[in-house]
C-alpha cells in the first residue's frame, strides 16, 4: 500500500480468502549464511560471533546520537551492500502514526532511555525481576543489571544462554548444550548466585537411567533418556499458578517440569522440527511454535500429582518457520512471528480463529512480547515495531524503535514504575511500559513506550508546524535511529535517573 507521499505503509490485515505468496526466507538470507545457521528451512535464526575487545559501559543516548556514532559502526551488520536487507521487497521505510518531539508536552513520552553495552557476546535472552535485569549471551555468562548498571553475574560451564525464566529467588537458564540449569540468589548477599541443580535433577536422572523403558530412540543407534533434552533448549515459559515450567528444544519436544520438585512430569514430541517457542497461556492452554511452520494448541489436564497435555488445535501450518510466540492473557490473544516477517494473531472470543496479520518487518520476526494493549515485535531487520490493539480488535503500528545495529533477538516488558512521572497527562487507562531489547550487536537497549496516542488533529497540527520548517519530521527521527528523548521533561527524567544511580 502506498501513502500520499509515495512511501509504503505498515498495515494490519484482516484475513482474506487468498494466501499471499511470500519470498522464501532462505533466499533473503543467502548472503548472510555466515551469520544465521539455518536448520531445515532456516529453523534456527541464531548463532553467530564476531570478535571485539571486552569492555563494559552504560551510557544514555544523546538526542543527536545515531548509528554512525555507535561503537558497532564497523559491525558486519552495517555492510548494507551484502545484506539481504537491501534485497527485501519491503525495503522502503514505513511511516509512523506518532512520535514525541521536543517540548510538546501533549505528546506521550516514547523513546530510548539508555543503551547498555558489554562487549562479550551477542545477547540471546532477557528476563526482568523487580529492579533487576538478567541477560544471557553466547559468552555463557548471565549478567545482572540494577538501575542499568552491572550489579552481579554468574557463569555456566558450557552452552550459550538461550532462555531465562525467573521464579521467586530461583533463576532457570536454558542452554545450547541441552541443559536447564537452576540458580538461587543468596539470602545473605543478593549479588551472589549459586547453582543449586539442573533439570532433571541428578537423582531423577540416575533413577530413570536404570529402566530401559525410559529411553527413546532419537537417531539411528542412539537412545536418550526421555526426561532430558538432547539438543538446544530454545525457549521456556512459566505457569506460576500451577507451579509448572515448560521447556522447548530443537529436539522437537516440549517438557513439563514441577518447579517445587524439579521433576519432569511429561515429555511430548510436539513437532516435526525444532521447537522455537513455547508459551503458557489462558484457559489451561499451552501454545508451541516450530520450524516446521506450525503453531499448536495443547490443553493441560491434571492427572493426580502430574499433568497430561492433549493436542486440541492446529492454528497455523505454513512453509515459513515459526520463530516466536506471545500471549496477551488479559485480552486472550495469541501472536505468532515467522521467518517471513509477518505476525499472525488469533482471538479467543472467536474460538481462536485467525484475527489478522501485522505487516511491518522486512526480515524475520525473532521475538515477541505483549503487555496491556500493546504487542512488540523484534526482527532481524534490527527494528522493533510497537502495535496497539484497538477496541475494535484491529491493530495499529504506533511507532518503530530503531537504533540496534544487529538483529533484535529478545524482548522483555514491564510496567513503568517511575514514581516521579505524572500519570494524569498520560491517563490512568493508558499505562506506560519499559521495554528491554537484546540484540546480536552485543547490546541491550531500554525504551519507554506509552499506550497514549494524541488526537489526530494534534498530530496534523504538529506536522503542519514542523513539516516545512526544515526540522526533522517525527518519522525521520525514529526511522534514522535517533533518540526521541528530546523534551525538557525527558531531560529532567534523565537527570533524576542519574542522581538515583549515584
Amino acid at each position: 500500500m502506498r501513502n500520499a507521499k509515495g512511501g509504503s505503509t505498515m498495515v494490519a490485515d484482516r484475513p482474506s480468502n487468498g494466501l499471499l505468496a511470500r519470498p522464501k526466507f532462505g533466499a533473503l538470507l543467502h548472503s548472510e549464511s555466515n551469520v544465521f545457521s539455518p536448520r531445515h528451512k532456516a529453523s534456527h535464526i541464531d548463532d553467530d560471533s564476531f570478535t571485539g575487545h571486552r569492555q563494559s559501559s552504560s551510557s544514555a543516548m544523546s538526542p543527536g546520537s545515531s548509528v554512525s556514532a555507535s561503537p558497532y559502526a564497523m559491525s558486519p551488520w552495517n555492510n548494507q551492500n551484502s545484506s539481504p536487507y537491501n534485497k527485501s521487497p519491503w525495503i522502503t521505510a514505513s511511516p509512523i502514526i506518532f512520535t514525541p518531539y521536543e517540548d510538546h508536552e501533549s505528546f506521550p513520552r516514547t523513546g530510548l532511555i539508555r543503551s547498555i553495552v558489554r562487549e562479550e557476546g551477542h545477547v540471546y535472552s532477557l528476563a526482568v525481576s523487580g529492579d533487576l535485569l538478567y541477560t544471557g549471551s553466547d559468552s555463557k555468562n548471565i549478567r545482572v543489571w540494577k538501575n542499568m548498571r552491572e550489579f552481579s553475574g554468574f557463569k555456566c560451564s558450557s552452552g550459550l544462554v538461550k532462555a531465562i525464566v525467573i521464579s521467586g529467588h530461583r533463576i532457570f537458564t536454558g542452554h545450547q548444550d541441552g541443559k536447564i540449569r537452576v540458580w538461587k540468589v543468596s539470602p545473605k548477599n543478593p549479588r551472589v548466585h549459586k547453582r543449586i541443580g539442573s533439570l532433571p535433577s541428578f537423582r531423577d536422572f540416575v533413577r530413570s537411567s536404570m529402566n530401559p523403558k525410559n529411553y527413546v530412540e532419537v537417531r539411528r543407534r542412539r537412545n536418550v533418556l526421555r526426561i532430558r533434552h538432547y539438543d538446544a533448549v530454545s525457549c521456556m515459559s512459566l505457569n506460576e499458578e500451577q507451579g509448572l515450567l515448560y521447556s522447548g528444544s530443537w529436539d522437537k519436544t516440549i517438557k513439563v517440569w514441577r518447579i517445587a520438585t524439579s521433576k519432569c512430569l511429561e515429555s511430548i514430541t510436539a513437532h516435526d522440527d525444532a521447537v522455537n517457542s513455547v508459551v503458557s497461556g489462558f484457559d489451561s492452554l499451552v501454545f508451541t511454535g516450530s520450524a516446521d511452520g506450525t503453531v499448536k494448541v495443547w490443553r493441560r489436564e491434571l492427572n493426580g500429582e502430574g499433568t497430561k497435555h492433549f493436542l486440541v488445535q492446529n492454528l497455523l501450518k505454513q512453509e515459513n518457520a515459526v520463530t516466536a510466540l506471545a500471549v496477551n492473557v488479559e485480552n486472550a490473544i495469541v501472536y505468532c512471528g515467522s521467518s517471513d516477517g509477518l505476525v499472525n494473531y488469533w482471538e479467543r472470543e472467536k474460538h481462536l480463529s485467525h484475527g489478522g496479520i501485522l505487516r511491518g518487518h522486512k526480515l524475520a520476526v525473532l521475538c515477541l512480547a505483549a503487555a496491556g494493549n500493546l504487542v512488540f515485535s523484534g526482527s532481524a531487520d534490527k527494528n522493533i515495531c510497537v502495535w496497539r490493539r484497538e477496541p475494535s480488535g484491529a491493530h495499529a503500528c504506533l511507532s518503530v524503535l530503531t537504533g540496534h545495529t544487529g538483529p533484535v533477538k529478545c524482548l522483555a516488558v514491564e510496567e513503568d514504575r517511575d514514581e516521579n512521572r505524572g500519570s494524569e497527562k498520560d491517563g490512568a487507562d493508558d499505562p506506560n511500559w519499559v521495554v528491554y531489547s537484546g540484540s546480536l550487536d552485543k547490546s541491550v537497549k531500554v525504551w519507554r513506550v506509552s499506550e497514549h496516542v494524541p488526537e489526530l488533529n494534534q498530530v496534523r497540527a504538529w506536522e503542519h508546524q514542523y513539516g516545512s520548517s526544515g526540522q526533522a519530521s517525527p518519522n525521520e527521527s525514529v526511522v534514522s535511529g535517533q533518540s526521541s528523548l528530546r523534551s525538557a521533561r525527558e531531560r529532567s527524567f534523565n537527570r533524576r535517573h542519574n542522581q538515583n544511580q549515584n
